[in-house]
């Protein structure tokens, strides 16, 4: 791999780690809130949700510029979006639950968007269990299958912060925007007038 192929990757890697030293920063400065379990579970599921709508944004970020080297961040953003979605459910399940197995149950039985929430994060672990390149090998076309369970995924996870939300609702709301568009690009009209006016753009440019 070049030197500046791995400069960039790495740079990739710090930002994405950028969230949690922020959290390790404002737990360190007392600056977590008035409800600091809230805080953590809250800013480590946004993050998580953030982390799959840049993973689904790569391949269309590729056919727009053209840029085939883009491709090689996908796995890593993806297994970023995994390590914020268990930093998410570790808090729920220590900070919120202790560790209660029947208050846990309680809770995904009575509550719609934890049940959605952890519905979520239990299709991601076949995910980021098969994110690799020998087992993309191994499974041949089942592989592709697999994966495209992240749409779903995503899905899920906007239900569920949707849900969650009380009152404002314009976050969750912009995050469903986003997938809709992410999943409007999938159909095979838009995305070949995507990539086409992205074709154009890269013919335009001097």
């Amino acid at each position: 791999m070049p030197v500046a192929l791995r400069t960039l990757k790495a740079g990739v890697f710090l930002v994405c780690l950028l969230p949690l030293a922020r959290l390790v920063y404002l737990g360190v400065a007392g600056g977590l809130g008035a409800n600091p379990i809230e805080f953590v579970t809250r800013s480590t599921g946004t993050w998580a949700l953030a982390g799959l709508m840049v993973t689904l944004s790569v391949t269309p970020l590729r056919r727009l510029t053209g840029l085939a080297g883009l491709i090689r961040y996908r796995r890593m953003l993806g297994l970023f979006a995994f390590f914020y979605a268990c930093l998410h459910f570790v808090a729920y399940v220590w900070l919120d639950q202790f560790f209660d197995p029947a208050a846990i149950a309680r809770d995904i039985v009575k509550r719609p968007f934890v049940t959605v929430g952890f519905a979520a994060f239990i299709l991601l672990v076949p995910l980021a269990a098969t994110s690799s390149h020998a087992m993309m090998r191994r499974l041949g076309r089942r592989w592709q299958q697999l994966h495209r369970l992240i749409y779903l995924i995503a899905l899920l996870g906007v239900v569920h912060y949707l849900w969650l939300v009380k009152k404002d609702l314009t976050e969750p709301l912009i995050y469903g925007g986003v997938l809709a568009l992410l999943l409007a690009l999938r159909l095979p009209y838009c995305g070949k007038r995507f990539v086409q006016a992205g074709s154009s753009a890269m013919q335009r440019r001097p």
